[in-house]
């Protein structure tokens, strides 16, 4: 399969068009294109804003997983000029799954104030908690854009609560599937729909309210558009529209056009697929750039795995438009423009275009990220100082499910127990933040106070751990070490699968972070001695249980959910982030100031950067005391004289 939803650029630039000439392509003068640009960005924020303080599951309330966009009209091919600052993984597929689903449900049968939905993963992306909401824009009888959230339910129904599952292998497990279908019919919410919905969902009563919350949200929007529309008109609109992705083409286009020709490959890996641990996944990137043109061709890429770690095209689709932003244009706005020179390719039935019933979707997140890491490894080889370094490489979502003993309500608690939160890698801009979402989320860190009072557990410890990042002239991110205890009895569904290969790889000369792993005390009271867990997940050392590149894999779906009693304690340690540049070149101070964090230790700043610190870090950290002379030996030593 190729996608390319764009094709060339033609005529003059932007920038050198004079006013008339600008006027003639966008129906609109430069002043009011850019008044326009910043109006329907201001209306995302107020769409998504009032969305986050009103709604009231913890995934949308605290989480921020949903996203938004405004697509443009069916005449113009349904752009998407401008989406929210919600989650990239949602509003990259919604370039296209818009127009899927308006196309099937049928674009002249909607009328003023309907709301139509879908959630199917092969139609919208994603996964099928993620529930698309569409709300047509009508003015004088004619649908000028649409505005848009996709937004995470807490259940959706089949066989896990909640749906993280990497161990499900039939698309009839992963829950209720909406094929596109009106929700509100003229402004009368559809019995029947919300009905369906509510008969096949866990946790109704926080579903619906939600659910209410995301259409007054689209009224909102469309309210703010039609006085747009009545401010400007719809041909001013129409041409910012176009401008807007006409500015991100170029910007994409300019960006390559400044690379030389050439063909480059990287390579991302899913550890296995939840069945056993018999065979894994690569994502392999063939990058064939010519020109203002880019192939990216994902042919080498393994089949679609056995279980539900798989993305669909769309989700593949968005992974490529994250990472060229990230690379070539990360200061300016994501927008459908950016595919315009770009051709992706991707094998029919793959891990990267899984196919129903077999290529089960719902992990997409593991899948597609593994393309960025394959993505950004690729063209690392040709940017140089303006490459980014490996992340953590991983949602990593643990899910904890049980029933209250009080009530016999069952209670999720998901992105909380695991590893969701880590290191990105370094950039020429700087060091690694250690503490943040994968590349393709924009969430929310849910405060430890809150989640232990929506589900039975204690977070007893949250750390960065030393000597895990990657150094470099600018280091990596340290590893997140976080320990969490279940007051209950309860079973997980985790979803460690990238641990086996460095996802945080380093570049332009910068060394990788340290894989990461998974333990498991299943005894009240017993926690901290690795040599006595149960390796979940991670390749570990046979004797110590410590991580260890040599040591023996241990696969997180030996068991399909692990169980535990009241007590039991889960450590999770993500990766850790690649570096940027020579460490060596790194000024002794900062090495200083990083062993006095605790991001290093004292050997570490002597064995990977040639800095030799005397003290006690732990007890005094303001007495270390950089010893200069033994650190130009050090680094005599070591090939490089002190900067």
């Amino acid at each position: 399969m190729t996608t390319n939803t764009q094709h060339v650029r033609t005529g003059a630039r932007i920038r050198d068009l004079d006013q008339q000439a600008f006027h003639e392509r966008y129906r609109c003068d430069r002043y009011t294109a850019t008044v326009l640009t910043n109006r329907l960005e201001y209306l995302l924020d107020h769409v998504c804003a009032k969305l986050l303080q009103c709604a009231f599951s913890p995934m949308l309330r605290d989480l921020y997983d949903f996203g938004a966009t405004v697509t443009g009209p069916r005449h113009l091919n349904y752009p998407t000029p401008v989406v929210g600052k919600g989650l990239p993984c949602f509003t990259g597929t919604m370039t296209e799954s818009v127009k899927n689903t308006v196309e099937e449900y049928g674009h002249d049968a909607l009328r003023p104030g309907d709301v139509i939905i879908a959630n199917d993963p092969y139609r919208t992306g994603t996964h099928v908690n993620d529930v698309l909401f569409i709300r047509p824009v009508f003015h004088e009888s004619q649908i000028i854009n649409f505005i848009t959230i996709k937004a995470h339910q807490l259940d959706i129904g089949g066989s896990v609560p909640g749906g993280f599952s990497a161990t499900k292998t039939s698309i009839y497990e992963n829950g209720l599937v909406i094929s596109p279908r009106t929700l509100v019919r003229e402004g009368v919410l559809d019995v029947q729909t919300w009905s369906l919905i509510m008969d096949n969902a866990r946790f109704g009563e926080t579903i619906g309210d939600d659910i209410k919350t995301i259409i007054s949200c689209l009224e909102l929007g469309n309210e703010l558009m039609l006085r747009t529309v009545g401010h400007y008109g719809v041909d001013a609109l129409n041409g910012t529209t176009k401008f807007m992705i006409d500015a991100d083409a170029e910007r994409v286009a300019a960006a390559l056009l400044a690379l030389p020709d050439g063909d480059w490959s990287g390579e991302g890996l899913i550890d296995a697929d939840g069945l056993d641990d018999s065979e894994s996944y690569p994502v392999v990137v063939t990058l064939r750039k010519r020109g203002e043109r880019l192939e990216v061709d994902l042919s080498g890429s393994a089949r679609q795995t056995r279980t539900s770690v798989n993305s669909t095209y769309l989700d593949t689709k968005t992974a490529v438009g994250v990472a060229l932003k990230y690379l070539l244009d990360p200061s300016n706005p994501f927008t459908s423009g950016l595919y315009r020179s770009v051709d992706i390719v991707m094998p029919d039935g793959s891990i990267v275009n899984a196919l129903p019933p077999d290529g089960v979707v719902f992990l997409y997140g593991d899948a597609s990220n593994a393309v960025i890491t394959a993505t950004m490894k690729a063209m690392g080889k040709v940017l140089g100082e303006q490459a980014i370094a490996g992340d953590y490489g991983s949602p990593n979502i643990h899910t904890g499910v049980g029933v209250d003993p009080a009530t016999g309500q069952t209670w999720v608690s998901s992105g909380v127990g695991g590893g969701e939160r880590g290191p990105w890698g370094a950039t020429q801009a700087g060091d690694a933040d250690s503490y943040q979402v994968f590349f393709q989320a924009n969430g929310l860190d849910l405060a430890v106070e809150v989640s232990e009072i929506d589900a039975p557990l204690a977070v007893l410890h949250r750390e960065y751990a030393p000597d895990t990042l990657g150094a470099g002239y600018h280091r990596g991110g340290a590893a997140v070490c976080k320990d969490t205890m279940w007051l209950t009895p309860a079973h997980h569904n985790i979803t460690p699968d990238r641990v086996r290969e460095v996802t945080g790889f380093g570049v332009n000369g910068g060394d990788s972070g340290t894989n990461g792993g998974v333990w498991l005390w299943d005894q009240a009271g017993e926690h901290g001695d690795l040599a006595t867990a149960t390796r979940v997940a991670g390749v570990f050392d046979p004797d110590t249980g410590k991580v260890d590149a040599n040591g023996e894999y241990a696969y997180f779906g030996a068991q399909k959910s692990w169980s535990t009693e009241a007590g039991a304690v889960f450590r999770y340690l993500t990766n850790g982030g690649g570096g940027w540049g020579e460490p060596l070149a790194r000024e002794p101070e900062r090495v200083l100031s990083d062993v006095r964090d605790g991001y290093i230790s004292i050997g570490f700043a002597a064995s990977r950067y040639g800095v030799a610190i005397t003290g006690d870090p732990d007890n005094d950290p303001e007495g270390l005391v950089l010893d200069q002379e033994s650190t130009i030996r050090l680094r005599a030593q070591m090939g490089q004289r002190v900067p």
